[in-house]
């Protein structure tokens, strides 16, 4: 796992990766057929209270697919299997997905799965969906994010996409959704992070998404 990691990021090291590692509560591992280790994702389950209400929080951590393996959305089927299970186990209590975007890429997963997320282009964000994600991001990361751009700045990198992985593709520059993210975080190859928001709930959810969601069984 470490070594489809540090292929695709800068600044790594064995250790940060351990010890990264070791604060999530799952991780989803991509396989070949011969068992080989192709991608894989990582997230951390918790719990919050926010407007006096209990909350539960799924948060991203690093997601990685070998290049050769581009286009699998294997990965992206099981992470939304996983989030229906979760939610099963308390619908309800709100489940959010909390999500750091250093990249276009990732970014373009909300728009993939859910109806509503923040931060969104042609959308005014709700104060207060944007005052909860504005909260969660202080809680984890403190000073680094500011609430006046959405976005995490880290004095010491904590993993920059290679030079790379980073460039925008000319096809890609063309889509709405890419355009405003680059507009919103455009530091993101110096290893900035935009934050965003999304309600994990089957009426938010697209119909290939919802399906997952939907099907998956209580853990």
């Amino acid at each position: 796992m470490f070594e489809i990691y540090s292929a695709s990021y800068c600044d790594t090291s064995r250790p940060r990766f351990d010890q990264d590692f070791q604060d999530k509560t799952h991780c989803i591992v991509l396989r070949c057929a011969d068992e080989t280790i192709v991608g894989f994702t990582t997230l951390k389950q918790y719990e919050r209270t926010w407007s006096g209400q209990p909350i539960r929080v799924i948060f991203s951590g690093d997601t990685i697919i070998d290049r050769e393996h581009w286009g699998s959305q294997q990965l992206a089927f099981a992470w939304m299997r996983l989030a229906g299970e979760i939610w099963q186990e308390q619908p309800n209590v709100p489940l959010y997905w909390f999500l750091i975007c250093k990249g276009h890429r990732t970014y373009r997963y909300l728009g993939a799965m859910a109806l509503n997320y923040v931060p969104r282009a042609g959308v005014v964000t709700d104060p207060t969906v944007q005052a909860l994600a504005d909260h969660l991001a202080v809680d984890r990361f403190g000073e680094a994010y500011d609430p006046a751009t959405g976005v995490l700045s880290f004095k010491v990198p904590q993993g920059r996409l290679t030079t790379e992985l980073a460039q925008v593709p000319a096809p890609h520059l063309r889509l709405a959704n890419v355009a405003y993210f680059l507009q919103k975080n455009p530091h993101y190859a110096s290893g900035n992070e935009l934050v965003c928001l999304c309600e994990l709930h089957p009426d938010n959810l697209r119909p290939m998404a919802l399906r997952l969601f939907a099907a998956a069984q209580p853990c």
